[in-house]
């Protein structure tokens, strides 16, 4: 182990921060997957997060072999399937921002480690994983969500994972312009969609009862500024149940670790401080001292854990949120930096046929 030791004064001690740290280490297969628990599926996506939860917590050497093991399990397309049980394929149709999501993993383990050479070995993954998500983007600039296998492209898109697309195409052009790469046409799809992200909500499949699109465009950069604050104040009494932590849904009285962990760590992209403090602390009893895993949630009505489980990515969010309101690790301002800035990594010019590369 490496690096500073996560704790949250008065919150979170260092042996919890350790206990939600070995527990996703239990979790990781030999070859580097990291599945939601032992025995269960594989996600690329969660299994990034949990990744970016060992980064964060000085594992870097487990963290580097998640990373290794995405690598080798990408497709030749760039994708990898939604779901894996073992080594088996479940499910192998793919979701855009699940793919995605590689970019913003390498890109935090770089800025915890200072390794560009980390950068150098899963640019080639980087590379091929935006370059699929991007040719997954529909006309109007939004990502359609998935893609099947015969690569056929979903005709509605999700906030969420457009958002969170958004900010993986902001790291991989992060990733690209310190290995003196130009992509202005990630700058153009990452231009595109930022618009409809702000300007055009209805694109957007209505998914408004779920939390996370309600906050989750605020934590991926997609909305900074005024217009975050406005957003979170908003549905603030819709979602957030003081002494509790944040719903999934608004109309379902069950909170969950991994909503509120990411509430988090967007309001503190957004300088609410005293919010963010708050909402980790209520956190905090979710989780199991025996394991030193979080559950994934809590019914408020009769106080029982549903469901009887507790998942490697939802402890990493919760020490990415821990990290993110300490600035312990190079990583921490990660939320914190985002917010599309493709102009800033210089002018696009492609064509609307996105015939550049």
């Amino acid at each position: 182990m490496t690096g500073p030791v996560l704790r949250v004064p008065g919150i979170m001690s260092a042996e919890s921060a350790r206990a939600a740290t070995d527990f996703i280490l239990r979790q990781q297969r030999v070859d580097g997957a990291i599945p939601w628990f032992d025995g269960s599926h594989i996600d690329p996506w969660d299994h990034v997060e949990a990744a970016m939860g060992l980064t964060a917590a000085g594992q870097h050497a487990a963290a580097w072999r998640a990373f290794e093991w995405s690598a080798a399990t990408q497709r030749r397309d760039g994708s990898w399937p939604m779901v894996l049980r073992g080594n088996e394929i479940e499910d192998a149709n793919s979701d855009t921002n699940q793919c995605a999501y590689i970019a913003v993993g390498v890109w935090h383990f770089h800025l915890v480690t200072g390794r560009v050479d980390a950068l150098a070995r899963m640019w080639p993954t980087v590379e091929a994983a935006i370059n699929y998500v991007i040719r997954a983007q529909l006309p109007g600039g939004e990502l359609g969500w998935a893609v099947d296998q015969d690569g056929r492209i979903a005709d509605f898109a999700l906030l969420t994972g457009s958002s969170s697309a958004l900010q993986s195409i902001e790291c991989a052009c992060f990733v690209a312009a310190t290995l003196g790469h130009d992509r202005p046409r990630w700058r153009w799809a990452g231009n595109r969609l930022a618009e409809a992200l702000r300007e055009r909500p209805t694109a957007f499949a209505d998914r408004s009862r779920f939390s996370m699109d309600w906050y989750y465009p605020v934590l991926a950069g997609a909305v900074r500024g005024a217009a975050a604050t406005d957003r979170l104040a908003e549905s603030w009494d819709d979602f957030v149940r003081p002494g509790h932590g944040v719903r999934c849904v608004n109309d379902s009285p069950w909170v969950t670790s991994a909503e509120s962990a990411e509430l988090v760590a967007a309001l503190d992209a957004v300088g609410d401080q005293d919010a963010a403090l708050a909402v980790l602390s209520d956190l905090q009893r979710l989780q199991d001292p025996q394991t030193g895993g979080f559950w994934t949630g809590r019914n408020l009505d009769d106080s029982v854990l549903w469901p009887p489980e507790q998942t490697t990515w939802t402890a990493a969010a919760v020490l990415l949120a821990a990290d993110a309101v300490t600035q312990t690790t190079g990583g921490a301002a990660l939320w914190r930096d985002a917010g599309w800035c493709g102009g800033e990594l210089g002018s696009s010019t492609v064509a609307d046929d996105g015939a550049a590369s």
